[in-house]
């Protein structure tokens, strides 16, 4: 999950490098360093700390150079400690930066020990740089297809050696890695963002790839070691979502771009088109039986949301797995399935490995639900839809997840017109409230300022029950989620008819109970649910739809959302829990955008 940059031009590159690292903290912050080339010879800063001190540190020592590369790391093997920080050295002539685990480090590491190499820190990627060295005989390039041949695992690399100025390798096999092509210079990264300004034209790596960059050249070698030429995309890689603006976090003015976000994902929907999810699509939806959901974390939430949608409105059987846990388990393929990844980045290591685990078991029909055109998951389903929630900096999801419910509602609509079970008069109505959803989510925004009353009691405690019913419970999940990812708060969510099971043990005065109420069929049930909490003395906090008849009262703290908006209402739901997590977080001084151990892209196992 670390994030990568590296460049050669002919002017001094740093800045360019340090402002790509800004851009790639949400893919790790637990230490970053920067190496250049200065007349021959590797000069290197590196900190423990965030991007701004390891700045501070480069502007303290004057660093400068032509042919460079740069490294943000989340520790896997080796504490975050200095002399664990990357760039990594392999006997002062090669530098390298390392995004992956390379699974066979050990045994790679007690051949080159036993050849005389001595190893300084505690990760895998020093055996990479050790390696690349133990090969290399005047020709990076050759050195480094060599060395990959040897690597078990996941990685993006990035190399120069000090003997080549003006040239950099890198090669990919399994995380992401993408080039950019400048004028007389040119760049790599582990996501286009990181080159926002720099350049527009991007070359996506292919698995297997590795490339050497010059001034003026870019050579590509594929996993069989024959050089080929992959295609350019131009790409606008400069948003404003890359600049804070009037915000003090990333997390809060994604929220806040949700109404937009929505907007721009169904701004192509006249109709609910089996084309919106490729050409095909009309074919592969006439032929499936089923579907197979295979997402993590949030994303894994959205499909338990569809999972109610896509039963209910289309009448299509819905499996939903967690992609790690699928991945190695046994489990019975259905030809006639569907497989749905989802991903905010497309490049979810787990989920990734769950498609590829499907593909070999021979599921023959699959569609990636992903924000990042380009992406791995993507180039690798026949059908896709793209979200168009913008860059997403914050680690904990907000904007990419509502999208990800539209698109899955669009889905489970497209399935249900195709499937018989609904008319052009149905199919209107459920058109005319998504295009109503982001004036709908701005009347929920408001009510941020009762949220930031909530969040100030919420600050001080320790643990806070979740409770959904029905659609609703995986927005209770989604809700526990975030708060314990921003505020560090132990947050857990159940199905609120499961609170007899157990955790009504565990209700007290001292832990707020959180209710999502909307008023649907079960309503009445979710009442009884709220009455078990309060007869044991619990303290409720319900989210409640404008007419369910649930008001203030000794134990039971209430904030009315504007409208029920029907099937589409877990949309509305989320948003004022994604702000409860927001400002409890703040109360209690915690780091939002970058919660501590977390990173936004999971690249690794």
């Amino acid at each position: 999950m670390c994030g990568i940059v590296g460049a050669v031009a002919q002017r001094n590159i740093v800045p360019v490098l340090v402002q790509g690292l800004r851009r790639l903290e949400y893919r790790g912050y637990d230490s970053c360093g920067v190496a250049v080339i200065v007349d021959g010879v590797a000069r290197c800063a590196r900190s423990v700390s965030r991007v701004a001190d390891l700045e501070q540190k480069i502007l303290d020592s004057q660093l400068l150079g032509e042919t460079g590369i740069a490294h943000t790391r989340w520790a896997t093997h080796g504490a975050p400690v200095t002399h664990n920080a990357h760039p990594i050295f392999s006997h002062e002539t090669i530098a390298l930066v390392h995004n992956g685990i390379i699974e066979n480090h050990e045994i790679l590491r007690e051949g080159l020990c036993e050849n005389g190499y001595k190893f300084v820190t505690q990760t895998d990627s020093e055996v990479i740089a050790h390696l690349i060295y133990s090969v290399y005989k005047n020709d990076l390039f050759a050195a480094v297809r060599a060395a990959v041949k040897q690597l078990h695992g996941a990685y993006a690399i990035a190399v120069f050696s000090t003997d080549q100025p003006h040239l950099v390798c890198c090669a990919r096999g399994g995380s992401p890695l993408v080039v950019g092509l400048g004028k007389s210079e040119n760049f790599l990264a582990s996501d286009a963002l990181a080159l926002a300004g720099s350049t527009n034209r991007l070359i996506f790596l292919k698995e297997g790839d590795v490339v050497e960059l010059t001034l003026d050249r870019v050579r590509i070698a594929d996993c069989n070691g024959d050089l080929v030429q992959r295609q350019v995309h131009t790409v606008n890689t400069y948003s404003s979502a890359v600049e804070l603006g009037p915000y003090q976090h990333f997390m809060h003015k994604e929220i806040f771009e949700q109404p937009r976000a929505i907007s721009d994902t169904i701004a192509h929907i006249d109709a609910f088109d089996p084309e919106l999810f490729g050409a095909g699509a009309r074919d592969v939806f006439n032929k499936i039986d089923s579907l197979l959901i295979l997402a993590c974390g949030t994303s894994y939430y959205s499909g338990l949301t569809a999972k109610y949608w896509l039963e209910s409105i289309a009448k299509i059987p819905t499996q939903v797995e967690i992609a790690s846990e699928y991945r190695y388990r046994d489990s019975v393929p259905n030809h006639r399935s569907l497989v749905v990844v989802i991903s905010q980045s497309g490049e979810t290591a787990d989920t990734l490995a769950g498609l590829k685990h499907a593909n070999e078991l021979g599921h023959l029909h699959t569609m990636a639900i992903c924000n990042v055109e380009g992406s791995a998951i993507v180039r690798l389903t026949a059908l896709r839809f793209l979200t168009h929630a913008g860059t997403e900096i914050g680690v904990a999801s907000t904007k990419a997840f509502t999208t990800q419910l539209v698109a899955l509602f669009v889905l489970s609509v497209t399935l249900e017109w195709l499937r018989g079970h609904a008319d052009s008069s149905l199919l209107a109505q459920h058109l005319k409230q998504l295009r109503h959803l982001p004036a709908a989510l701005n009347s929920v925004l408001s009510l941020e300022p009762q949220i930031i009353a909530w969040a100030e009691e919420f600050s001080s405690k320790e643990n806070v029950l979740f409770l959904g019913r029905g659609m609703h419970y995986p927005i209770a999940l989604e809700g526990a989620l975030k708060l314990k990812e921003t505020s560090y708060i132990h947050a857990e969510a159940y199905p609120a008819g499961e609170l007899k099971h157990g955790p009504l043990a565990l209700v007290t005065e001292a832990m707020p109970v959180v209710t999502v109420a909307p008023n649907d069929m079960l309503l009445e049930k979710l009442k009884s649910n709220i009455q078990e909490v309060r007869a044991r003395g619990g303290q409720l906090y319900v989210f409640a739809d404008a007419d369910t008849r649930i008001v203030n009262d000794e134990g039971l703290h209430v904030i009315r959302m504007p409208e029920h908006y029907g099937l589409l209402s877990p949309i509305l739901h989320v948003v004022p829990l994604q702000l409860l997590a927001y400002h409890t977080a703040c109360a209690r001084g915690t780091d939002v955008d970058k919660p501590r151990n977390l990173a936004k892209s999971v690249t690794v196992e």
